[in-house]
Formats: structure tokens, sequence, C-alpha cells
């Protein structure tokens, strides 16, 4: 079972989701900060997947989904990647499979 949880800047209003737990196929979600396009972007690692593409398997090497950055890192989930202000979780909250 998995979670989407939603966080917002307190600071300039950007907004990215954050996913928990694994989905259908055992993948795990991991949020992944670019410095370069200032987003969070959420990768699939591991699962079935990673069975067939062992890119898949972990973070290392992978580059941003939204920009090709290879600078991208873990997420601290609390930096917003905008603005460098405090994010926070809105409490909103939804099933995801």
């Amino acid at each position: 079972m998995a979670w989407k949880r939603k966080y917002r800047c307190k600071t300039c209003g950007y907004e990215t989701d954050l996913y928990e737990g694994r989905g259908l196929f055992r993948q795990q979600i991991t949020a992944m900060s670019c410095p370069d396009c200032k987003t969070v972007q959420n990768i699939v690692v591991g699962g079935i997947i990673a069975d067939v593409a062992p890119s898949y398997r972990s973070e290392a090497g992978r580059l941003c989904l939204q920009c090709g950055s290879d600078k991208i890192r873990k997420w601290d989930m609390r930096t917003c990647p905008k603005c460098l202000g405090v994010m926070e979780d809105t409490g909103e909250k939804e099933f995801w499979t």
C-alpha cells in the first residue's frame, strides 16, 4: 500500500507530491531535487522494472525528468527547490497504487 502526500512552500507556494510505500509492482518512488530547473521530481526505483533494467535499482546516475540535469539529489523533504524556503506537509493524503 502506498500514499501520496502534498507538500507546499510557506514562502513561495511551490507544491509537490511525495510518495510513501511501495506501488503495485513493488516499486518505490523517490523524491529528487534538481538545482538546475528548481523542481522536485519523483523517480521510480526498484520493483519489477529493476529486474530487467539495472539502472532503476538505485538513484545513482539518474537524470532530472524535467530538464535532464545530472545534478539531482535526494530531496530533504524540507527545503523548497524554488526559493530555499521551508516546505511543509499540507495534510492532504490520498491512496496510490
